[in-house]
C-alpha cells in the first residue's frame, strides 16, 4: 500500500498518523487535500463512527479508506466524554472542554482519576466491508493542564508509567505509546500479513 485516504479534517490526528506511518513510506492523504465532505458522527460507539466515516468516503472515492474515532473515557464520569470528546465543548474548544471535564470531576468528590484514551481505526472498502483496529492507553486525569504539544485532552492526561502528560511528552514519545499508535500497529501488522 503506497497511499491511503484518511477521512479526517483533524490536523492533529493527520500529523500523528503521518508520523507513525512515515517509516513504511505510506502517503496519507487528508480529507482537506481532496476536498472531502465532513461525515457526521452519528454512531454511539467509536467503531460505529469510524466505520461510518471510512465507508462513506470509500464508496464516494471508490478506493479503500482509513478513518478513526477516538476519545477520552473517564471512569468517575461513567466513561464520558467518550464518543463525544471532540464535541464536549461548543466549537470544539478544548481549553473549555478540559475545564468543563475537570469541574465535573471535582463535583463528584471522588479521588478516582482513572481514565483511558480509546481509538478505533477502520479500513473501509467500497463494497461496504471493513477491518477494525483498536488501541487503548490507560492513565490518570491530572488537576491542571500541563504541556504545549499534542491536541485535545493531551494536557490533562498522564499515561500510566509516566510522570508527564501527553502534551509534555512530545510527539516522538506519544506516537509510540498512544491509543492511536497501538491501533495503527495493528493496522500495519494487518497490511504486512496481507502483503499490502
Amino acid at each position: 500500500m503506497k497511499e491511503i485516504i484518511f477521512a479526517s479534517h483533524n490536523k492533529g490526528k493527520i500529523a500523528e498518523i503521518r508520523q507513525i506511518l512515515a517509516p513504511l513510506s505510506i502517503k496519507v492523504i487528508s480529507a482537506d487535500e481532496i476536498n472531502l465532505p465532513d461525515v457526521e458522527e452519528t454512531g454511539t460507539t467509536f467503531e460505529e463512527n469510524a466505520a461510518l466515516k471510512a465507508l462513506t468516503i470509500a464508496k464516494l472515492k471508490k478506493v479503500p479508506c482509513l478513518a478513526d474515532d477516538s476519545g477520552l473515557c473517564v471512569d468517575v464520569l461513567g466513561g464520558r466524554p467518550g464518543v463525544y470528546s471532540a464535541r464536549y465543548a461548543p466549537n470544539r474548544d478544548f481549553a473549555k472542554a478540559m475545564q468543563m471535564l475537570l469541574s465535573e470531576m471535582a463535583e463528584t468528590k471522588s479521588a478516582n482519576r482513572d481514565a483511558h484514551f480509546s481509538c478505533v481505526i477502520v479500513l473501509g472498502y467500497p463494497n461496504g466491508k471493513y477491518e477494525k483496529f483498536e488501541g487503548r492507553v490507560d492513565g490518570q486525569i491530572i488537576f491542571e493542564p500541563r504541556g504545549k504539544s499534542g491536541f485535545g485532552f493531551d494536557p490533562i492526561f498522564e499515561p500510566n508509567g509516566y510522570d508527564k502528560t501527553f502534551a509534555e511528552l512530545g510527539s516522538e514519545v506519544k506516537n509510540k505509546i498512544s491509543h492511536r499508535a497501538k491501533a495503527l500497529e495493528k493496522f500495519v501488522a494487518f497490511l504486512k500479513e496481507k502483503g499490502l
